[in-house]
């Protein structure tokens, strides 16, 4: 019998590395390139879009913010989570309750909003729809020396915003006195994002926000520039790379990924986990069944923002308290998956409360839940999968900053048959999810070193 089981795992083994060859040899290097239609998302009555670049300041009403402090008052927290839980049943009411007593008496949004309009803000109008960023140039160039100025656009994901990027904007826009170029950064809101317009029919997925923001760099007057993202904006500066690769300069992501179960070296990976992965990270993707509990304890939110993103959305739009606990349970998981088990949950090892409610406020200020949420709708349609973005290859340089508390978690050796120049790969010391707003100093770092590997 022993013999028996070693003749079928072999067998299994060359059939299935058959087909990942096959995969790799005769599929993958013939892709035929979707060209995406430059859809207009807004309302048909306003078709003639202005062109025009409008500067921008937050300025949230008064009675936003007092129907908001009434709907704070009396939240009904009262039941106690089960003994010994922590957060793996989600964010605990006694917790959640300690932070809407400090939102509703001790945040305020008055300096909050001051703050987040530090940065030059601007609004434009892209295929029908308002899209809000961020442009920060340098402040002050060194006069003794040249240093270029590089443009780069920076994505954030969900359950984010672009306050992701607050503390790594001085950093990436100053001067280095070892480096010759330094960062004009345009940062801006997703579509269905904070004051991002969302789009009024079905469609919108993240390879069309990447086309919109194409033609945002070029209205800028950018027509080669850097990308950079996480999350979902790994998902979009990706479509960008793989379709439109004569506009990108290159491509830094801290979530890269290859989305392919025949790709050759996952086969391999089933059966000979050693030749594909570092042993000490071996532990992230294999055996393949711990990794799909894994999965399923953490994507629930996914399947339904998926499936049904307006029910869920017509939940957390009417109920402040419902919103941060939703969104605030994804920055602990997210940071490091291990503070499940704490009590605290983690939640201000690497943010202050301040932060995390900066970010929730952008959603219930803007009423941007729902519009953010479709954006998983959009993404697991046939339609949209169909056209296999996601498996074109990226002939861009391209550099993957690979974060010790990431979820995902993809294999160099993977990797390397999508993101056909990657020219840096880095295992980072610490930092999770959010590795922008966490690890804000080494991030900033990976970035120059990868930028300077392209600019002579």
């Amino acid at each position: 019998m022993p013999n028996g089981s070693k003749m079928w795992k072999t067998t299994m083994l060359i059939l299935f590395l058959s087909i990942g060859l096959y995969y790799l040899i005769f599929q993958e290097s013939n892709f035929v390139k979707p060209v995406l239609p430059e859809t207009f998302w807004g309302q048909k009555k306003d078709k003639v879009a202005s062109k025009e670049i409008r500067p921008f300041k937050i300025n949230v009403s008064k009675s936003i913010i007092d129907d908001l402090n009434t709907r704070l008052e009396n939240p009904r927290l009262n039941v106690e989570p089960l003994e010994g839980t922590a957060w793996t049943y989600g964010i605990p009411a006694p917790y959640l309750k300690k932070i809407i007593s400090y939102w509703r008496n001790k945040y305020n949004w008055t300096e909050r909003q001051a703050l987040l309009n530090k940065y030059p803000q601007f609004v434009t109008n892209i295929q029908g729809l308002d899209i809000h960023f961020y442009h920060v140039k340098p402040s002050i160039l060194p006069k003794d020396r040249k240093v270029k100025v590089l443009p780069l656009l920076l994505l954030h994901g969900w359950p984010s915003s672009f306050v992701e990027f607050q503390k790594i904007i001085p950093l990436l826009t100053k001067p280095r006195p070892e480096k010759n170029f330094v960062f004009e950064l345009v940062i801006p809101s997703l579509p269905g994002y904070a004051f991002s317009d969302g789009a009024v029919r079905p469609g919108l997925a993240p390879a069309h926000m990447g086309t919109i923001f194409k033609n945002l760099m070029t209205r800028l007057g950018f027509e080669k520039y850097y990308i950079q993202g996480g999350d979902w904006g790994a998902v979009i500066t990706s479509s960008m790379a793989a379709l439109y690769p004569e506009k990108i300069l290159g491509l830094h992501s801290n979530m890269c990924f290859h989305i392919n179960p025949l790709n050759f070296w996952n086969i391999l990976g089933v059966f000979f986990p050693s030749l594909v992965v570092d042993k000490q990270f071996e532990h992230k993707i294999y055996p393949l069944t711990n990794h799909f509990y894994r999965l399923i304890e953490e994507t629930g939110y996914m399947h339904l923002q998926a499936t049904k993103p307006d029910t869920i959305g017509l939940v957390l739009t009417n109920s402040p308290v419902s919103l941060a606990g939703y969104i605030l349970e994804k920055f602990s998981t997210g940071t490091n998956p291990d503070y499940r088990i704490r009590n605290d949950g983690g939640l201000l090892e690497k943010f202050t409360l301040d932060e995390l409610l900066d970010n929730v406020m952008l959603y219930w200020v803007t009423d941007s839940f729902t519009t953010s949420a479709r954006i998983y709708a959009e993404q697991f349609t046939h339609k949209y999968w169909d056209l296999k973005i996601h498996e074109i290859p990226i002939n861009v340089p391209s550099a993957c900053a690979v974060f010790p508390k990431e979820f995902v978690y993809f294999p160099e050796k993977v990797l390397r048959t999508r993101y056909l120049n990657l020219i840096q790969f880095n295992h980072m010391p610490k930092g999770g999810h959010f590795a922008a707003m966490e690890e804000s100093i080494i991030f900033a770092e990976d970035i120059f070193e990868f930028v300077s590997k392209i600019v002579k």
